[in-house]
């Protein structure tokens, strides 16, 4: 999502409902759902309220709990269902329009009525405002939006695209109220006015608080009186104490992969406990096809054949990764094993200097390998070092790292400066196309002058237009095909999805799934 570059949630598989989880976090019958409070901590920032800006996973957190999207993914599912509307369906063999009716008395937290007015308002203000920070880029086949009557909304859009309905079933299909948001700038008060369960009631630099939406009318069924967002900006450390001192209920998207390793491993009575579940994060090596060094296939290839994995999510993630082969993940439709198949999953010196000497390559690659230290989670420069003593230890390479703050990467990926860096994904939608149109369609976002006809002229297109998702995986399968012979990515690791809880907190595995929605409501606490 505009890379939504954030540091793991740590991962999540398409259509599990979590089912993979330890401790206390699973409600069982008689327990939880009393009412309490729920207070939750997590280092990242949310660094928008207001819907037409944020893009990034704090902000999404807020927008799924504080305002109602048409459609929404239930827990444990990857295909959207009717929230804020009835019913919504394509009209058209084309799947360019797109028709919802909405549920009758929807009502916003101030008690002013949700009509389909709120809902052309705004789309029609995302695309107007068209914030950098923002979701727009996710619309661009959006040619309009039409209100006919109150409960009725038409999406015509400029091309057949049949993911349309995850799209808008996102945080980026957030419905605001016309009466309380400009048309063509942005909310900057840090107040929200939503439809979702619940009611943003106070929001500042350390915590924002949320009570229920007396006015709420969805498919949500909230479990406690309220949550507590507490914010430590980056600090695991503090977090940690937080969470053993009783201070907060919940640690999530924070704390390090050696603090939940340890956690898991301790049997010390404290009381807290480690619940895991599936993700659909990712990150990946990105390598610039115009470099002098990256930009040549022999270089990227005895890469694929040096790199290790399993030591990779051993030492550095202390197992809470996955190693990945493929440019989907898995558990999300369309997943193969492209790169295994190709690279396999054991290094080999003598591939790779092969490789190498098929381009003329005879002596040590001099390469830096660039990083940034947190925006991709707290062990991201570890493991670019890890890395890079992979490739030195083959004798074929004379790799280092260096790092440089988040601003200062962006800039210097798009100034075409990096011959090797790393990204990370976390998707919008759980589904194929947003982890392959955005990094090989056009104008991709990951800066690395990459292009393929096949790919954007005939595989895209065509599994966009395909309503049965199901029925692209051979479309799927020839693109990462043709990704892992041309190599500008490589992909890493697929994360797992952790939050560390303290006893009598219930709910948690309907929190961390393959839709990237974490759902306050199904929290409790006992």
């Amino acid at each position: 999502m505009n890379m939504r570059n954030q540091w793991p949630v740590l991962p999540i598989v398409a259509g599990l409902a979590s089912g993979l989880l330890t401790g206390c976090g699973t409600e069982t019958a008689g327990s939880g759902g009393n009412g309490s409070h729920v207070v939750m901590g997590m280092s990242d920032d949310v660094l928008a309220t207001d819907p037409a800006s944020g893009y990034d996973p704090g902000s999404w957190l807020l927008f799924n709990n504080v305002f109602q999207s048409l459609l929404s993914f239930p827990k444990g599912a990857t295909e959207p269902q009717p929230e804020a509307a009835e019913t919504c369906a394509f009209t058209d063999t084309q799947t360019k329009v797109y028709r919802c009716t909405l549920r009758d008395g929807l009502k916003f937290s101030n008690g002013d009525p949700l009509t389909s007015k709120d809902v052309k308002f705004s789309f029609d203000r995302m695309l107007r405002i068209n914030d950098p920070d923002g979701p727009a880029i996710m619309f661009p086949m959006l040619d309009e939006v039409e209100a006919p009557d109150d409960r009725t909304v038409v999406f015509r859009l400029n091309t057949p695209d049949a993911t349309f309905p995850s799209k808008i079933a996102s945080g980026a299909g957030s419905i605001v109220n016309h009466r309380e948001y400009d048309a063509d700038g942005l909310r900057e008060d840090g107040g929200a006015v939503g439809s979702g369960p619940y009611k943003l009631e106070s929001f500042g630099d350390d915590k924002a608080v949320f009570s229920v939406n007396e006015h709420y009318k969805g498919t949500a069924e909230v479990k406690n009186e309220g949550v507590t967002l507490t914010f430590f900006h980056g600090d695991q450390t503090a977090l940690k104490k937080a969470l053993t001192d009783g201070d907060v209920d919940i640690a999530y998207r924070g704390l390090t992969a050696r603090d939940i390793a340890g956690i898991e491993k301790a049997d010390d009575g404290t009381g807290v406990e480690v619940v895991e579940g599936s993700s659909a994060e990712v990150q990946h090596l990105v390598f610039n096809m115009d470099h002098p060094v990256a930009g040549k296939i022999g270089v990227r290839k005895a890469i694929a054949h040096l790199i290790d994995r399993e030591a990779l999510i051993r030492d550095v993630y202390q197992g809470t990764a996955t190693p990945l082969y493929s440019i989907i993940p898995a558990g999300v439709a369309g997943h193969n094993t492209a790169f295994f198949d190709t690279y396999g999953a054991r290094p080999s010196k003598a591939k790779a200097q092969a490789a190498l000497r098929a381009d003329g390559i005879t002596g040590k690659v001099r390469l830096t390998l660039w990083s940034t230290p947190s925006r991709y989670g707290p062990a991201t420069d570890q493991e670019l070092k890890a890395i890079a003593g992979q490739l030195n230890a083959s004798g074929l390479f004379r790799a280092d790292v260096k790092s440089v703050p988040f601003g200062q990467y962006e800039k210097d990926i798009a100034a075409g400066r990096y011959g090797v860096y790393v990204k990370g994904w976390i998707p919008d939608y759980p589904d194929a196309d947003n982890f392959t149109a955005p990094f090989f369609g056009e104008g991709n976002v990951l800066d690395n002058n990459y292009d393929n006809s096949t790919i954007t002229g005939t595989l895209i297109p065509r599994t966009a237009a395909q309503t049965d998702r199901s029925a692209t995986d051979k479309e799927y399968g020839e693109l990462q095909t043709i990704v892992a012979a041309e190599l500008p990515v490589l992909p890493v690791w697929q994360a797992k999805q952790h939050a560390v809880v303290r006893d009598g907190v219930y709910g948690l595995e309907y929190c961390l799934d393959a839709s990237t929605v974490f759902r306050f409501w199904e929290l409790s606490k006992a």
